[in-house]
């Protein structure tokens, strides 16, 4: 077991933590969220020891073993893959070495036998003898091809060394399990496999991650860390949030009721104080007055963006008709129509050819063969995966920004747009160039918002997004009474928004109407 006793933490004048006492138990899954900035990451490394504790301590049982996924990408550039698979198990590692040492001992001394013999008792007794095998098939899991477990870490490229670091982590059966965004660089078969890994995982394990379908799937508990404070819920996302949203209701309500009552009262003893007959009741509200007391309750230090897409003109019957549509090295004859009511997820492995089939919908490239028609009745609101064009030396504030795609002007107006994306006050004078990634999706969402298109066509819209920022958008797409054609990493956002999925691979291999988990069924 892992306990977590009086911990506080402090940076200068920033209080990350303080007073924290957990539990984390042995067959259960703890997901840690909280705001950018709330110290999620910081808290992990706290558990592993990494950052020490102003004050409190953290402990683990005698005999347990702690894993932790390295973040660090090149820290083993001179390992082979499998020795860094079994460097998650540093002390079996360490035995191997010192066998092998005294192995190769000319003088081979009775000394030397002795401890050799202890050696392999602990080697035995740590599973030594399935170690290679483990790795072996924790790397082959993780795609990772049995050509590349003895090459050098150095030789190989980022999205194989996650992996190679996520095995590692895995290695071994470790009691406590912690793992920092375990799913990024990670498609989706790897994610679904490291998913069914976890669920079968006995022992202990915190995660923190951005990814609502990893947490929702894999939590048993949720330690939400806001105020300087980490709150245990029981459940997986999801049962977090609707209970946070309607705790936060309830009390809002209960604070209401209870100014609107406190005015009353004094509103009585204000007329009524000086009246003889009056008196008695008048003592009597004020006593009820001063036990009346409304509750200090902090809204979350988390922002929710506020994001609603609305039209004015009505869908038509003609919608959007694609026909043998041809690119050179990105795809060939994609046929397909549009139907009120469609919300179509695109998957395709090959990312510039979603993005190549959008800038042709959209009018930004010409296809080599094939046509669009769209609806007359249709106004299409695009999200490109790549801004740049939009904020590269762009010296505007948000204001003037914002204010290129609006009809009104009246700055009043625009700033309660950008407001809404969480930039009040001097947040709003800001230029466009200094803003950094999730801020230019929020003011990208905010322009498609302003434009108020019928059709909305999103390329990956989750990227540099907090949790907060995709649950709004998540929101606002599956309110959306439009159509959209989309593209995300986020299985949440894809499985509850669409409604339909189409699959490009050189050509269309898939088109169903179907969810997008209903699709990974089909898939196997």
């Amino acid at each position: 077991m892992l306990q977590v006793n009086g911990v506080s933490l402090q940076y200068g004048g920033k209080k990350l933590f303080e007073d924290v006492n957990l539990k984390f138990t042995k067959g259960n899954c703890y997901g840690i969220i909280g705001a950018n900035g709330a110290g999620k990451s910081t808290f992990l490394k706290v558990l592993s020891g990494e950052i020490e504790p102003n004050k409190g301590d953290v402990t683990l049982d005698k005999n347990e073993r702690m894993s932790v996924l390295a973040q660090n990408q090149n820290k083993f550039d001179g390992e082979t893959v499998l020795r860094t698979v079994m460097l998650g198990h540093r002390r079996l590692v360490e035995i191997m070495d010192e066998k092998d040492a005294l192995y190769a001992h000319a003088d081979f001394t009775e000394e030397d036998g002795e401890r050799a013999a202890q050696l392999e008792a602990e080697f035995a007794e740590l599973g030594g003898w399935e170690a290679e095998s483990e790795a072996e098939t924790l790397l082959n899991a993780l795609d990772i091809p049995a050509e590349l477990h003895y090459a050098m870490m150095g030789d190989l490229d980022g999205k194989q060394k996650v992996r190679v670091l996520l095995a590692q982590a895995l290695f071994g059966d470790p009691d406590v399990l912690l793992l920092d965004e375990p799913t990024n660089n990670l498609d989706l078969k790897t994610v679904r496999w490291l998913e069914n890994y976890l669920l079968d995982f006995e022992n202990t394990i915190i995660i923190v991650s951005h990814n609502r379908h990893f947490l929702n799937k894999v939590c048993t508990h949720i330690c939400d860390v806001d105020f300087g404070k980490i709150n245990l819920y029981l459940g997986n996302y999801d049962f977090w949030y609707q209970t946070s949203q309607l705790m936060a209701r309830q009390q809002r309500d209960a604070n209401k009721k209870a100014e609107q009552r406190a005015a009353e009262l004094k509103e009585f003893i204000a007329r009524f104080a000086a009246n003889a007959s009056k008196s008695r009741q008048a003592t009597s509200r004020k006593k009820e007055l001063e036990k009346l007391t409304v509750s200090d309750f902090k809204p979350s230090l988390r922002k929710y963006p506020f994001i609603d897409f609305k039209f004015e003109r009505e869908i038509g019957n003609d919608i959007l008709a694609v026909e043998g549509l041809t690119k050179k090295g990105y795809f060939e004859n994609i046929s397909f129509t549009v139907q009120k009511g469609d919300k179509i997820g695109i998957v395709c492995d090959k990312s510039t050819a979603v993005t190549m089939l959008y800038d042709i919908l959209t009018g930004k490239e010409e296809p080599d063969a094939g046509t669009v028609k769209w609806g007359k009745t249709i106004s299409c609101s695009y999200f490109p995966t790549n801004n740049s064009e939009f904020f590269d030396g762009c010296s505007l504030t948000l204001v003037q920004w914002i204010s290129q795609f609006s009809k009104d002007h009246y700055e009043e107006y625009l700033r309660g747009w950008l407001g809404r994306m969480l930039f009040s006050g001097e947040e709003a004078l800001k230029e466009a160039k200094v803003l950094s990634g999730g801020e230019k999706v929020r003011c990208m969402l905010a322009k498609m918002m302003l434009e108020g298109g019928n059709f909305l066509i999103l390329d990956e819209p989750t990227n540099h997004l907090d949790l907060e920022s995709i649950t709004s958008l998540n929101n606002g797409l599956t309110a959306f009474k439009g159509c959209l054609l989309v593209t995300s990493h986020d299985q949440e956002l894809m499985n509850t928004v669409c409604n339909r999925i189409i699959v490009l691979d050189g050509t269309k291999r898939f088109d169903k109407n179907v969810t997008f988990d209903e699709y990974l069924d089909l898939m196997g």
